[in-house]
């Protein structure tokens, strides 16, 4: 009976979570939260539902780890951009990084965290009030940076570091409606000049 124990508690999982995991953001990232059944996401896993319920909980669940994969993968872009040593250099990185980001080759086209949110029900309010605080966090990082900006002296003094947040926030997210919509790269890169042609100096 110890063997026989041994052998079941050792065996290998049937299935890699990781990748698992991946298949389900892009799932995710494509159809939005709502737009992603189960069938869909367990097919795109390869795994079934009651795997998939076992290893991630339910849905909801399994999208609240979809978004971190996201925001630490394809997404860290926002979070690398708050390194650069300038305010526009950072505005940039961001914007770049969301061209980028929207238009993956043989990827999904736009933002996970846009598509998520797209027709939310009374019964997913969860998921868009989680989406809505990822985003206003990457806003309040945004500020908190052109803030230091300021106080540094790479800012003018007179320059409104809440403004510019939301400023690159509405255009990042306007990137990725408009790769969604089939815009090019290139044509989203001279999107980013023509944004930034105001930058204070």
């Amino acid at each position: 009976m110890g063997d026989s124990r041994r052998a079941v508690m050792g065996r290998p999982r049937e299935f890699d979570i990781d990748q698992a995991l991946e298949r389900a953001m892009r799932v995710f990232w494509a159809r939005g939260y709502e737009g992603a059944s189960l069938a869909e996401l367990t097919g795109a896993m390869g795994i079934t539902k009651t795997s998939m319920y076992a290893a991630f909980g339910n849905k909801e669940q399994l999208f609240r780890k979809a978004l971190q994969r996201y925001g630490a993968g394809p997404a860290a872009y926002a979070t690398h951009a708050l390194e650069e040593p300038t305010a526009r250099a950072v505005a940039l990185a961001f914007l770049r990084g969301a061209v980028c980001t929207t238009t993956p080759p043989g990827g999904p086209a736009g933002c996970l965290t846009v598509q998520g949110a797209l027709a939310s029900s009374d019964e997913s309010r969860a998921v868009h009030d989680l989406l809505v605080d990822w985003r206003n966090d990457a806003g309040i990082r945004l500020e908190e940076r052109f803030r230091r900006a300021v106080a540094e002296g790479d800012l003018p003094r007179n320059a409104d570091p809440r403004r510019l947040a939301r400023f690159i926030m509405t255009t990042g997210f306007g990137i990725a409606v408009q790769a969604a919509n089939g815009l090019s790269p290139a044509e989203l890169d001279e999107i980013v000049d023509t944004a930034l042609l105001g930058w204070p100096a």
